[in-house]
């Protein structure tokens, strides 16, 4: 059985002030390729976005991700097929609307404010159809939305980081538009700003109500704003959910490998037990087993906080600290096992361990875990 085929049980969508309604969707997409002379950039991409949720396209460079994006906004067209929005038919066979028609609104990475213009200037710049009272008072609105009222007449170049992304935010609102498009919208601040921006980017955009779509390669990110997370890999869909979901029941090896740090327990299922270089466990353990699998080699995910690593003499020990990650608040342990296979252990940071001492690791995961078929 091939990783794309592998199923697991349906995850109870969270309370993260987001739709939950699937039939509710502003954006779809249906079978949208885009190729590049012999390069195929995204292959057969279905994906429907909902009414009033923030979706991220999540993945490594290269995996198609600003290329779905660049259709979205109108800037590329499908070579095959059809994106909807708003329940019209936006790009397909014989349909191509350009971009400035779409009522899609786009921040780029580099926020691309006009520098000659003022921070009023900048927000109004897309309120062509309102006359001047109507467009001021648009403008105060967003200015209070953004939390940057008062600040109006401020050119871009005395802004800091975060609050030109504020702008770029607010005028990207301003025409009101069916969907928000975010391309790497965290990615020229520097990390502390960048964590603080991503929760209120988020409350921007719920208050304003926004149907939005973001892209970027930083896991963290995209787990932490998001109302859905689609994971792209090679120009392909690997998985689609929520956050929570996507992160603890990985349908793919890619995926789990992608998300977080990622470790594989080589595993033979038995009649009623899992068995792995650490321990025999109940089957149960393994989320989604069918019958039918017992003999079988699998490679069970295990994440560091699933594992925990204790000092034992060689003769007990099942493995040896092969590296360490000092987090801060933790320390992350390398061990390989006496299998050969290496996994990583949490810990907190008065638990130091040195690079090769044995030790014992046991699994103290509470919660079902994923698993695949073994490779090689």
């Amino acid at each position: 059985m091939a990783d794309s085929e592998l199923t697991t049980d349906a995850a109870v969508e969270p309370d993260r002030d987001g739709p939950t309604d699937a039939a509710d969707a502003v954006l779809e997409l249906d079978g949208v390729t885009k190729e590049y002379g012999s390069e195929t950039a995204v292959t057969d991409l279905s994906l429907s976005v909902r009414d009033g949720e923030l979706l991220t396209l999540l993945g490594p460079s290269g995996c198609g991700k600003t290329t779905t994006l660049r259709m979205l906004a109108g800037l590329e067209r499908p070579s095959d097929g059809v994106i909807s929005l708003a329940d019209e038919e936006v790009a397909g066979p014989s349909t191509f609307v350009e971009a400035q028609s779409r009522g899609v609104g786009i921040v780029f990475q580099d926020f691309a404010l006009f520098p000659h213009l003022s921070v009023r200037e900048n927000v109004a710049f897309g309120l062509t159809d309102r006359d001047g009272d109507a467009a001021d008072e648009r403008v105060d609105e967003l200015l209070d939305l953004v939390d940057m009222p008062g600040m109006g007449d401020r050119s871009p170049d005395q802004l800091s980081g975060g609050q030109q992304q504020r702008v770029a935010l607010a005028r990207s609102l301003a025409p009101e538009p069916d969907i928000l498009l975010l391309d790497e919208p965290f990615s020229n601040l520097d990390v502390r700003l960048r964590v603080e921006m991503r929760e209120e980017v988020r409350r921007i955009l719920k208050e304003a109500g926004v149907t939005a779509v973001s892209v970027t390669h930083d896991q963290e990110e995209a787990l932490s704003i998001s109302d859905r997370v689609a994971v792209l890999n090679d120009g392909r869909l690997e998985q689609v959910g929520d956050p929570e979901a996507v992160f603890e029941h990985p349908e793919s090896r890619f995926v789990a490998s992608f998300l977080g740090q990622a470790g594989f327990l080589s595993a033979r299922v038995g009649s009623d037990t899992v068995d792995t270089s650490i321990g025999s466990y109940d089957r149960t353990l393994l989320k989604g087993l069918a019958d039918g699998y017992a003999g079988a080699m699998v490679d069970v995910l295990v994440r560091p906080d699933d594992l925990r690593a204790v000092p034992d003499n060689e003769a007990n020990a099942n493995g040896t600290i092969v590296r360490r990650q000092y987090t801060g608040p933790s320390f992350i342990y390398h061990v390989e096992l006496d299998n050969g296979d290496v996994v990583r252990c949490l810990h907190n940071h008065a638990e130091d361990m040195t690079v090769g001492e044995p030790v014992t690791v046991d699994l103290v995961a509470d919660h079902s875990l994923a698993w695949y078929p073994k490779q090689g």
